[in-house]
C-alpha cells in the first residue's frame, strides 16, 4: 500500500512539474507591434522558445507581400541586422508556400525589430518592434 502511495505521489509531482513548465513556456511569448511599411502593414510577430530554440511566427492576419523575394530580417539591440529565410518557398508538391515561422539562429543575441525585407529590390517592406529586446 505504501508503494502505491509513493508512486501516486511521484506521478502527482511530475504532473505538477509538467504543468508549471508549460505555464512558464507560455509566459515566454512576446508579441510585437503591428507591422508598418509600404507593403507589409498587417499583423504582428510573436517570439517564443520551443525545445530550446528561439522562434518567430507571424500572426494569422499577416499578409506576405506580393514581391519577388520577401525575406525575414531581425535587428538586435545594437542595431546589427541579420537576414534569415525567405517568406516564399517552393512547395514539395509544386507551387509556392509561405514560411510563416522561422528559427532564429543561436548567434543572434536578441531581437528588438523584425523586418520584411525584399532581397531582390533591397528595400524594407515593413517592420514590427518589440517593447524590449527578446531572446
Amino acid at each position: 500500500m505504501k508503494q502505491i502511495k509513493r508512486v501516486s505521489f511521484v506521478f502527482a509531482v511530475l504532473a505538477l512539474l509538467v504543468t508549471a513548465n508549460s505555464f512558464a513556456a507560455k509566459m515566454e511569448m512576446h508579441t510585437s507591434s503591428k507591422f508598418e511599411g509600404p507593403k507589409a502593414n498587417t499583423g504582428t510577430v510573436t517570439h517564443y522558445v520551443e525545445n530550446g530554440k528561439s522562434m518567430l511566427k507571424v500572426s494569422d492576419d499577416f499578409k506576405v507581400p506580393d514581391t519577388p523575394a520577401p525575406t525575414w530580417r531581425v535587428i538586435d539591440a545594437k542595431g546589427n541586422i541579420y537576414t534569415l529565410d525567405a517568406f516564399k518557398i517552393k512547395s514539395a508538391i509544386g507551387g509556392n508556400a509561405e514560411k510563416r515561422e522561422v528559427v532564429v539562429p543561436a548567434f543572434v543575441p536578441n531581437i528588438v525589430k523584425v523586418q520584411v525585407y525584399c532581397a531582390w529590390a533591397e528595400v524594407v517592406l515593413g517592420e514590427a518592434s518589440f517593447s524590449q529586446a527578446v531572446k
